[in-house]
């Protein structure tokens, strides 16, 4: 609710970020609770961002994680860049190169394409499906 408190006081201009949760599995920095985004869609309507840097701290992990994200119907992502990012000064283990990210963005746009109506209602569907006979919306 403190989100929802910032917007009753005045401020619109807010968004939620899933950064992932602490959890006992040590490999990753976090695990990333992918069915936040759904869930958060259904109890608010404020947008919902995923940030797979943070979450994972590894950068081999941040695609597929995004890829996932966008799937869930994440409203955007968020991701540490760098043009060498072994020489970063911090989150270079994290971050990817400029031609990462875009070869990421490609691919999240076409996830996207496909989802884009599942945002806000997991239910909808854009075209009847027939199962056993019977018609399903």
């Amino acid at each position: 609710m403190a989100a929802e408190y910032i917007v009753s006081s005045g401020n619109p201009h807010v968004i939620l970020c899933e950064r992932g949760i602490r959890t006992f599995e040590t490999y990753t920095r976090n695990t990333l609770d992918l069915t936040a985004v759904p869930l958060l869609h259904h109890l608010t309507h404020l947008p919902v961002i995923v940030d797979p840097s943070h979450a994972t701290g590894k950068r081999w992990l941040v695609r597929p994680m995004a890829l996932a994200a966008v799937a869930a119907g994440a409203d955007g992502i968020m991701v540490e860049v760098h043009p060498n990012p072994d020489e970063a000064r911090s989150d270079g283990e994290q971050s990817l190169t400029f031609d990462q990210f875009a070869n990421m963005a490609s691919a999240l746009l076409t996830i996207h394409e496909q989802v884009r109506t599942l945002i806000k209602d997991p239910f909808a569907m854009t075209s009847p499906v027939n199962v056993g006979g019977a018609s399903k919306h």
